[in-house]
Formats: structure tokens, C-alpha cells, sequence
């Protein structure tokens, strides 16, 4: 069983990585059956941020992205399940109980799963992604001397149980300011503050764990994740890709890339 997908260019590499992790909308048939069907599919899935990115692999950047929905576990949460934010905002689990929306997901409206099936879901489905991710790390950063990784995510423009506010289109996290040095954040921001979007940074999202746990400057390891609402690449429903709306974002995402490349190799 293929737990995340792992796309790797050819002929040509790079001192980068994206990570995908809320992409995934499999659910093992033996869970299927315990959520509530009318709240499937689980519209907190970051829809086709992969088909948005699928231009990295002409960088030379590989790919890692999920498999299974976040609703069987969340592969940007801490394994240990220690919130990522205390200002209020709903913040779903590791393995998540409720949507964004706070409305309880499971038939049995459960409030968190047994701890034997998070330990099982840890080991099957969380586990593999993030030694994958580290391995990606460790190879990329002994040929280049520095790695950085980029974590890909998209949300609704508006969420109120997470801010009050519609999102910014683009949301640049550092964990304020500890996964990356200055000069990586400086260059990042540049780029996509030059296409007319509006771009916010640490706020209201500064990244999840796998931002936290990647970015060690110190050991030449960065990290950071760029967050922003569906409306930049998809129809008015935020259900369908557009490929139209998409072209712009998706050139200035490539402008990006490709200015982090040269700056770190």
C-alpha cells in the first residue's frame, strides 16, 4: 500500500523539496464507513494543490505528497497532538474528530479515537511520510550544502472558525521567523509580493508542524510553508481547478522556486 506519492525529476536536481500534505482524499474502506456521509468528501481537503504545483519536477524539485485525507491523519500535526495555536481559532487533531467547522465527523460524533488506533495510524500512514521527507532532506542537503523545503497547503478564502477575516491570498510561514535565515525569507517574500497578491507573513498561519520540525537553520536545513485560499486557482465554488485563474499564481509560484534555487545552490 502506497501511503504518499513521491515524484522525483529527471536529469536535473535542486536544493529543494515540496511537501504536500492535505492533498490526499483516499479513506481506507474499514474508516469509510464511520464518518458521516453527508460531510463526505471532506471539503478541508487542500484540492489539487498537486495538479497547482505540478510544474516542480521542470525545476528539478521532487515532490512528496499524501495519499489519504487528513481526516484519517493529519500528516502537518504534532504526533504527540499538541495544538499548533492558542489564540481561540478551532484547531482539527492529529486525527482529526471534527472539520474546521467544529461539526463532529464520526457517526458516533466520538471526541478523539483510542489511543491504540492513533498508535496505528502513526505507524502506517504518519511515520512513513515523515522519514521520507528526511531522507529527501539528508540526500538533497549532502549534495548541495543546504536543503530547503517548501510546504504546499490552500484553504478557503473564508474560514471564520479560524479568523474572522478573509484570508490573504498569500500566507508565508516561518515559524516566525525560526525554520529559515532571514536572506531565505527576504528572497521568498520578494517574489511573491510581485504579481499583485496580497501577502501576509506568520499571520494567521506561521506553519504547522512539518515547518517547526524541518526548519533548523543551523543545520542548513529550511523551511517554509506557503498557505492560500482556493480562489487563486479554483472556480467560484472552490471545488473545481481552473486553469485559467491558475496560470497566474501559478507563474509566480515558479518565479519563486526558481529564485530559491539560485539563491541556495
Amino acid at each position: 500500500m502506497n501511503v504518499f506519492n513521491l515524484q522525483k525529476p529527471v536529469g536535473t536536481s535542486a536544493p529543494v523539496i515540496l511537501s504536500i500534505p492535505h492533498c490526499g482524499t483516499q479513506i481506507p474502506e474499514d474508516l469509510l464507513q464511520e464518518y458521516k456521509p453527508e460531510l463526505l468528501p471532506p471539503d478541508d481537503t487542500d484540492w489539487q494543490v498537486d495538479q497547482l504545483y505540478a510544474f516542480a519536477l521542470e525545476l528539478g524539485i521532487p515532490v512528496i505528497s499524501s495519499v489519504f485525507s487528513r481526516w484519517v491523519i493529519d500528516l502537518n500535526r504534532n504526533p504527540d497532538n499538541a495544538p499548533l495555536y492558542h489564540d481561540g481559532r478551532i484547531i482539527t487533531d492529529l486525527c482529526p474528530c471534527t472539520d474546521f467547522l467544529g461539526r463532529p465527523i464520526y457517526r458516533d460524533e466520538r471526541s478523539q479515537p483510542s489511543h491504540p488506533e492513533r498508535e496505528r495510524r502513526l505507524k502506517l500512514y504518519f511515520e512513513p511520510y515523515h522519514l521520507k521527507i528526511q531522507e529527501l532532506l539528508d540526500t538533497t542537503k549532502a549534495q548541495y550544502g543546504k536543503v530547503l523545503l517548501w510546504d504546499c497547503h490552500s484553504i478557503r478564502r473564508v474560514v471564520k472558525t479560524i479568523s474572522r477575516e478573509p484570508f490573504p491570498d498569500l500566507i508565508l510561514g516561518t515559524a516566525d521567523g525560526a525554520s529559515a535565515p532571514p536572506f531565505v525569507v527576504a528572497a521568498a517574500a520578494e517574489r511573491l509580493s510581485s504579481a499583485g497578491f496580497a501577502l501576509s507573513l506568520n499571520h494567521p498561519f506561521k506553519g504547522g508542524y512539518i515547518t517547526r520540525q524541518y526548519g533548523q537553520p543551523a543545520l542548513q536545513q529550511y523551511a517554509l510553508q506557503l498557505e492560500m485560499p482556493k480562489d487563486l486557482y479554483m472556480d467560484a465554488s472552490e471545488m473545481k481547478y481552473d486553469a485559467s485563474k491558475a496560470a497566474k499564481v501559478q507563474a509566480l509560484l515558479r518565479k519563486t522556486l526558481t529564485a530559491l534555487i539560485s539563491l541556495l545552490s
